[in-house]
Parts: C-alpha cells; sequence; structure tokens
C-alpha cells in the first residue's frame, strides 16, 4: 500500500495529484525550483524539498535529484504528472530501482511508445490505422502541404506546415534545431498534413491482469501553435462505427505494448476515417472531462493500478457532457505571447456543474521560467449545450487580475457559432483569432466607469456640493480618451459619452446609465499601470511620457521575458525586409519569432543566443528606408 506520495511535477497538476491523495489518507511531498519557493504546489503539501535552480534542466528534469528528494522526503512512490520527466523512460527506472513505486506505466511501454517513428511502425503492425510517413528528401508539390514533426517530442514543439515546398528545407532546419533543443533529439519526420482535420483522442485505463478500458472518446481541436485550449467528452458527431474503430485501435495499442495505468491514444479524424497519431504514456491534461462523464477519479485510479489492484472488467457507463478550458498568462491577440507578473485577483467561478483545477492563487506570482497554464475550468451537464453555455458564462463572470490573460478568447470560442454547432477542427483560430481577440463590446463605457472611479478616489466621494463648476476633465485608458466635468453637486457629466449619465460613483463602483439601461462596473485599479473593468482589462495612460521610456525608432524590443533561441545569419549593415524573422525567443516551452518592423537596413543586433532577456530588452534596431518614386 502507498502511504506517501512525491509528484515530481509543479502547479496544476501537482495540485491535483495532491487532492487525491489527501482524500485517500495518502501523504503528499512537492519538490520546487528556487522560482516556486512558495507556489500553490508547495504550499498544498505535507512536506517539500528544493530543486536548486530555475531551469528546467537544472531542477524538474533532473530525475536523480527527484529520486533523492523522495528518499529524503520518506515518500514511497512518485506519480510524474505531465510534462517534463513524465514520459522518460531512463526515470521511470531510477524510480523502481531506488525501490520507489512508479504511479506510470512499465519503462518499456514509454520507451517503445517515446519515438513517434518507432510508435507508428508498431501500430501499423497491430493493424491500428495511420498516415503513410513522407520522405522529406523525395517530396514532390504532390504531398503538400506536409507536417514535420519531433520523433521524441510532444506539445506542439518541433512542429511546423510546409505549404511551399522551396521552404521545406529551411522549414525541416528550424524544427531540427527546436527539437534538438527541447527534447536532445534532432529526429523530425514528415506526413501528409490534413486540411481541417479533428484531433480526437482515447483515453485508455489498463491494470497489470490484462484488463484494458477505453473511456471513450475527447476532441481537442481547438489549438493554439499545436497546444490545446478548449477539449470536451464525448468528442461530438461522431458515428457508432468511427467511435467503435477509435476504441479497438486504442486498446489495440495498449495491449500491443504490454500497457499498464493510464494513457491516451491520439488520432487525426478527417470525416469517418481516423489515422493514429500517437500515444502519450501518461495522464493528459484533459483528463477531467472523461472523469466528470465517467464518473471516476483517474488519479485514485492510478494509484491503485500501481498498487496492483486489478480493474472491474467493465467501466461504468458515460452520463453528460463536459467541456473544458485552459486558462493561460498569455496575450492571443499578439501571437499567443506568454505573460508574467503578479495575479492580483484569481476569482474562477465553482458551483454545481463546475469545476476548477488551478495551479495558482490570487497574490502568486507568474514567472518566466514555466508553462503559463494557471488554471483549468470545466464544465459537466446533461447535454453539450448546456456544459458549453456554463462553461462560458462562468468564465465571462471570472475575475482575473493581473497578467493579460486568454480568458476573453475563451469565452468567445465557446460561444462562436461553429463550436456550438460542433464544426470542430485545428484550423479554427487559423480563421477566427481577428474576431476572437477584436476589442469586447462595451470597453468604452468600462473606460468611462475606470476614468469617473479614478476621480473619486483624487477628490473624495461622489455628492459633494461644489460651490463652483470645475474645468473639464481628459482621461485615457486602453484606445478611449473620456472626457468628463464634475459638476456642482458633486455628480460627473460625460462629455465624451453624451449617452451615458452617471447614476452613481465610488472608488470601485460606478452605475451608468446609458440609453435608460443601468449597469455595475466594478472597477479595480492594484496601481500597476492597468485597471480591470467588469472583465474588461483597460492601460492606464499617464498625462506625460518619461522621456526614458521614449526609444528610437526601428528598435525591436522583446515583446516577453525569455531566452534567446537563434538569431537570424544576417550582419549589421544588411538589408532586411520587412517582417523578417531576426530573433527567436523561447519563453515558457514555446517559440516566438521577433520580426523586422519595416524593409530597411539592420543597423545592430543585440541579441545573443542562450541570452536571457527581460521584456522591453533591446534585441536588434532596423533604420527603415524609403524607395523615392521616379517619374515615368
Amino acid at each position: 500500500m502507498i502511504s506517501s506520495v512525491l509528484v515530481a511535477n509543479r502547479a496544476e497538476i501537482a495540485c491535483r495529484v495532491f487532492r487525491t491523495c489527501r482524500s485517500l489518507g495518502i501523504g503528499t511531498v512537492a519538490v520546487y525550483a528556487d522560482p516556486d519557493a512558495t507556489a500553490l504546489h508547495v504550499r498544498e503539501a505535507d512536506a517539500a524539498v528544493r530543486l536548486p535552480g530555475a531551469a528546467p534542466s537544472e531542477t524538474y528534469l533532473r530525475g536523480d535529484l527527484i529520486v533523492k528528494a523522495a528518499l529524503a522526503a520518506g515518500a514511497d512512490a512518485v506519480h510524474p504528472g505531465y510534462g517534463f520527466l513524465s514520459e522518460n523512460a531512463g526515470f521511470a527506472r531510477a524510480v523502481t530501482d531506488a525501490g520507489l513505486t512508479w504511479i506510470g506505466p512499465p519503462p518499456g511501454a514509454i520507451e517503445t511508445m517515446a519515438s513517434k517513428t518507432r510508435a507508428k511502425e508498431l501500430m501499423a503492425a497491430a493493424g491500428v490505422p495511420l498516415l503513410a510517413p513522407v520522405d522529406p528528401a523525395t517530396a514532390t508539390h504532390a504531398d503538400l502541404p506536409l507536417l514535420l514533426k519531433a520523433a521524441a517530442g510532444g506539445g506542439g514543439r518541433g512542429m511546423r506546415v510546409v505549404r511551399d515546398l522551396a521552404a521545406l528545407p529551411g522549414e525541416l532546419a528550424a524544427a531540427t534545431a527546436e527539437a534538438r533543443s527541447a527534447f536532445g533529439d534532432g529526429e523530425v519526420f514528415a506526413e501528409p498534413y490534413v486540411e481541417r482535420g479533428r484531433h480526437v483522442e482515447v483515453q485508455v485505463l489498463a491494470d497489470a491482469h490484462g484488463t484494458v478500458w477505453a473511456l471513450g472518446t475527447r476532441d481537442c481541436s481547438l489549438q493554439r501553435r499545436h497546444q490545446k485550449v478548449i477539449e470536451e467528452a464525448p468528442a461530438p458527431g461522431l458515428g457508432p462505427a468511427l467511435r467503435e474503430t477509435l476504441h479497438g485501435a486504442a486498446v489495440a495499442a495498449a495491449k500491443a505494448v504490454g500497457y499498464v495505468g493510464a494513457g491516451t491514444v491520439e488520432f487525426l479524424v478527417a470525416g469517418d476515417e481516423a489515422y493514429f497519431l500517437e500515444m502519450n504514456t501518461r495522464l493528459q491534461v484533459e483528463h477531467p472531462v472523461t472523469e466528470a462523464v465517467f464518473g471516476l477519479d483517474l488519479v485514485a485510479l492510478q494509484l491503485r493500478v500501481a498498487e496492483g489492484a486489478p480493474l472491474p472488467p467493465e467501466p461504468p457507463a458515460a452520463t453528460g457532457h463536459a467541456v473544458e478550458a485552459r486558462l493561460y498568462a498569455e496575450d492571443p491577440a499578439r501571437d499567443w505571447a506568454p505573460q508574467s507578473g503578479v495575479l492580483h485577483a484569481l476569482d474562477l467561478p465553482a458551483g454545481p456543474g463546475l469545476r476548477v483545477d488551478a495551479g495558482y492563487a490570487a497574490g502568486d506570482t507568474v514567472g518566466v521560467h514555466y508553462d503559463a497554464m494557471l488554471a483549468k475550468v470545466i464544465a459537466h451537464a446533461p447535454t453539450r449545450d448546456e456544459a458549453v453555455r456554463v462553461l462560458a458564462h462562468a468564465l465571462e463572470r471570472a475575475r482575473v487580475h493581473g497578467p493579460v490573460t486568454n480568458r476573453d478568447l475563451l469565452a468567445r470560442s465557446l460561444r462562436h457559432p461553429d463550436f456550438t454547432a460542433g464544426r470542430l477542427d485545428t484550423g479554427f483560430y487559423e480563421r477566427n483569432l481577428a474576431g476572437l481577440t477584436a476589442p469586447a463590446p462595451g470597453e468604452e463605457y468600462a473606460a468611462v466607469a475606470a476614468a469617473l472611479a479614478a476621480a473619486v478616489r483624487r477628490s473624495g466621494r461622489f455628492g459633494a456640493f461644489r460651490t463652483v463648476p470645475s474645468p473639464p476633465q481628459t482621461a485615457r485608458y486602453g484606445d478611449h480618451e473620456v472626457r468628463y466635468r464634475p459638476t456642482r453637486d458633486g455628480g460627473f457629466t460625460v462629455e465624451s459619452h453624451p449617452h451615458a449619465r452617471v447614476v452613481d460613483a465610488t472608488p470601485t463602483c460606478v452605475r451608468l446609465d446609458v440609453d435608460g439601461v443601468v449597469r455595475r462596473w466594478e472597477v479595480a485599479d492594484h496601481g500597476d499601470g492597468v485597471v480591470h473593468v467588469n472583465g474588461h482589462r483597460l492601460a492606464v495612460h499617464p498625462r506625460f511620457t518619461d522621456p526614458a521610456e521614449r526609444t528610437a525608432p526601428g528598435s525591436l524590443l522583446a515583446p516577453m521575458p525569455g531566452t534567446v533561441v537563434r538569431v537570424a545569419d544576417v550582419a549589421a549593415g544588411a538589408r532586411v525586409e520587412a517582417g523578417a524573422p531576426l530573433v527567436w525567443l523561447e519563453a515558457m516551452k514555446m517559440e516566438h519569432r521577433v520580426t523586422a518592423p519595416a524593409s530597411g537596413t539592420l543597423t545592430a543586433l543585440h541579441a545573443v543566443p542562450g541570452r536571457q532577456v527581460e521584456v522591453g530588452a533591446l534585441l536588434a534596431v532596423v533604420e527603415e528606408s524609403y524607395e523615392e518614386e521616379t517619374e515615368q
């Protein structure tokens, strides 16, 4: 019997595993890197062991240190979570060699499925349908578009879509470099890229006695940068025959490698055809939607299987529908750039039919070293329509103050007509991102409320009598200029928005009557240059700009803190074209390109590979050039 579990991970998944352990009377041990010293998963554990350093390679990827931590803390089992070492066969062996229980599949199964190329060969032998590989060296126009994938990776790293044969060598080199950096293995393979394909997966659970469960399907088609954003179970719109094909192929895949524990078999679905993509030999981020529809605790079942207990012959029946949204500190409107900073408020509605799995709490700081996921919000209801509606409403009511997040994008995605109709595919955000990130309706009145709340904070409470009229005042929040005038009776008139009548105002709440409809605007200003009003996040513009903040025209500044992983092979003095990538930054497990803002001359390149940079750091300077028009 397991008595104490060390979770070789951090944030949300560590908190998730600890919750089940507590319910089963099992002790918990956390490990933490220096930036996570006060993190939520550390605060929730019974004991915690420091992993000195900050970079994952020094800390959460050091299997030897994690095994030592488990032994030092008296843990008798290790749960790997997802990511980091969760699919590392060497780590699994090190855990068992130390006399600890490994809460995961046999190392041999991990090893077999670790290489996507070897896994596909095994699946072909087991009769599992898959896409035929394409040799990049002999690819032709008829093979396009192609998808390049890292053989040893996941999470979208080392993955490229190639639509132009001339671009294939460059994209292959880039994918190889990213794969080698992320996984220590530069092997990349190519396969046909299926336009408007769906990402559908099957949760499997197997014991050591030969029983394998196929726990329904999940649709994970809404993705950004090949990483999942919204998931649901069961996958909508699949016919009975296709569901049976998926279940049968998943069970065959698990049996082919002697699988034990929880795992996921992923497929690409195009019409009525399904093709094997890969098997994740671990618990998935989206496992809560399966738990909701089957009424199971997959972590508890992982623990029982690891203790040697058999599964019942058949799983329970599924009921209802569940949808999960991943809340990230990122800016979808700026190429999904990860964000960092203090979370002043994180209030996610929970209740009947709603579940929140969080890795952060109000007051925590989102750092720059690790994944930017703050929490997952899951809704379960009798029907898909109800689950989607409940989740969208919960996200719209959430209070998330601090860094920019994808909260608005999630809510809008759930209400998009293609999503509500179940028209799902992996190109959803490519087609719809501009509309989903447009300014939210009502933002101009949120700016009015912010201006009036600030005016009350400066001058005293609303309603104080003045003997003389006050001059008009101007404030700017986000893209909105607000002009207002305090009145003799202590109120305000809003000159820039004549349809708005001020009912009352305090430093934290303003009520506006707009064309006969009164709405309440809650205002939160944490003094960090941003004001939050009813879910709107507005930058506060100072009246005067600090000259020290001005930068030379053409300066390329780091849009986020991160590590320079590559720079363009171009020397200072060379001409560059607008949009040409000059610097590649890696931040929170994602790679971002910093491009030339205009065509011109590269006058300076300050970025150095391997160097950590802060947001706003000067990376390069491009002096824009203008070609003179000549008379014809």
